[in-house]
């Protein structure tokens, strides 16, 4: 029925396509952008992309990626036209949440100084859980490339993260804005 509905440019498919898809759409832009609103409005961007060029969904199976790639595409363009990177103070919620929020703190500033084609290959590929080569596929890149950039960004997250009590526990972290 989806895919039927966005070959028909059915405006109503967008509830049911943000209900399905929206969150994992908007983790996917956040984690590339670490910003809220651009990820929104990644999301919006990609649901009206998607019912615009829904005719070009051929594999009804392969919708899930075909909206991945759409956004990660968005995303990666967003960060390319001049977002800023600026230092906040961090605040933990709670005294008992301080230190897992020190660690989540820790991996997204080190996820944020991947390259931006690189962190989208690590999004893909831990947070929307997709394979390689769907990874490979949706950044239009081969797999060994892809395998690559993962092996490389791993080491770096390790590098990274074996002194995370460094920015984050002094109460800093870099926050994309653009």
């Amino acid at each position: 029925m989806t895919v039927a509905a966005l070959r028909g440019h059915r405006p109503e498919v967008l509830d049911d396509l943000l209900a399905r898809y929206g969150r994992e759409l908007q983790g996917v832009a956040y984690l590339i952008l670490r910003d809220r609103a651009a990820a929104e409005d990644v999301v919006v961007d990609t649901l009206l992309v998607a019912l615009e060029r829904g005719e070009q969904l051929r594999d009804e199976t392969a919708l899930r990626g075909w909206l991945l790639r759409i956004a990660t595409n968005r995303a990666l363009g967003v960060r390319r036209s001049g977002a800023r990177v600026i230092t906040l103070t961090v605040l933990p919620d709670q005294a008992d949440a301080a230190h897992d929020h020190d660690d989540r703190l820790a991996l997204l500033a080190a996820i944020e100084r991947l390259a931006p084609r690189t962190r989208a290959a690590v999004v893909l590929r831990y947070y929307a859980d997709m394979s390689v080569r769907d990874v490979a596929e949706t950044l239009g890149t081969s797999e060994n490339t892809v395998k690559t950039q993962l092996r490389e960004a791993l080491a770096h997250l390790r590098t990274t993260l074996g002194d995370a009590a460094g920015a984050t526990r002094a109460g800093t972290a870099e926050v994309l804005h653009g």
